[in-house]
């Protein structure tokens, strides 16, 4: 996509604007670095108008959609660049220690918002419906598929029962076949993925019970979800994949394998004995 002024185009174009679009844009203009990190719900929400008034809004400005209305966004900040930074705190001349203890502080700051958002009730309730579960499915795309790659690594070395598929298709495939006796585990940092909400949306309808790991409470995908995970890192549109996002993900799975492995200690120490036994002549 090429770069493109979105504030100047907004305000050129303001008086052609419907009042619902003015008051999209007033408040776009009034809260520039807020809105890009916010969800299309966070958004409308705040504008007091229905996520589809932002999405035509988007579209009046030529295009695709929310996210890439970020994304002109985040570019109209740093116009003057010759390409986008990293984070609004890295700079062009930071050293590599600056760097260094930049991220250090991004990373440990996510880990630190992620645990003032947990909910243990949420949580034992997570862990109640994954242990009773026949089946459980972790679910995501892009950099949130790598997150639930890893989890279906760490909790096969517990139990039996988990998947994950890494093809789009072969996701609507197993969502279209999981029932009430499994449990979807769908992470999306945005919460507004298609592909991840076309998959909650069909799990819902089948009856499986809904675990969301997401930065948004209000999102497309939590509206289909029984139990909301909130992970507390800020991530732009030119930052998709952060680490610090994966890793207050990963931090959250992390708390979900300890505790499913607490409750369900004999059968889980015998399983990791188990597993780990069978890799032990592929080491050195």
């Amino acid at each position: 996509m090429a770069k493109v002024d979105i504030l100047s185009l907004i305000r050129a174009s303001y008086n052609s604007f419907t009042n619902t679009e003015k008051k999209i844009a007033d408040y776009i203009l009034e809260n520039i670095v807020g809105v890009i990190y916010m969800s299309i719900t966070d958004l409308a929400d705040a504008c007091n108008v229905g996520e589809s008034s932002v999405f035509r809004f988007c579209k009046t400005m030529d295009l695709k959609g929310y996210q890439e209305f970020k994304i002109a966004l985040a570019h109209s900040q740093s116009l003057d660049e010759d390409a986008p930074v990293l984070s609004s705190e890295i700079t062009k001349q930071d050293t590599i220690g600056d760097l260094s203890s930049k991220i250090l502080t991004t990373n440990v700051n996510a880990l630190t918002e992620t645990f003032n958002l947990i909910n243990e009730n949420e949580i034992s309730k997570a862990i109640d419906v994954m242990v009773k579960a026949k089946r459980i499915h972790f679910f995501g795309v892009g950099a949130s598929l790598m997150t639930a790659m890893e989890a279906k690594n760490k909790f096969m070395r517990i139990t039996n029962k988990t998947e994950c598929s890494f093809d789009s298709h072969l996701q609507i495939m197993t969502a279209a076949l999981l029932t009430e006796e499994d449990v979807a585990i769908l992470i999306s940092y945005s919460g507004s993925t298609k592909d991840t909400i076309d998959v909650a949306k069909l799990a819902k309808e089948n009856g499986a019970k809904l675990i969301c790991i997401t930065r948004f409470a209000k999102s497309p995908l939590t509206s289909y979800s029984d139990i909301t995970l909130l992970c507390g890192s800020n991530e732009g549109p030119l930052q998709g994949g952060s680490l610090s996002a994966k890793i207050s993900q990963l931090y959250l799975l992390d708390i979900l394998y300890a505790e499913y492995f607490r409750r369900t200690q004999k059968e889980s120490t015998l399983n990791k004995e188990s597993t780990a036994k069978s890799v032990i002549e592929k080491m050195l």
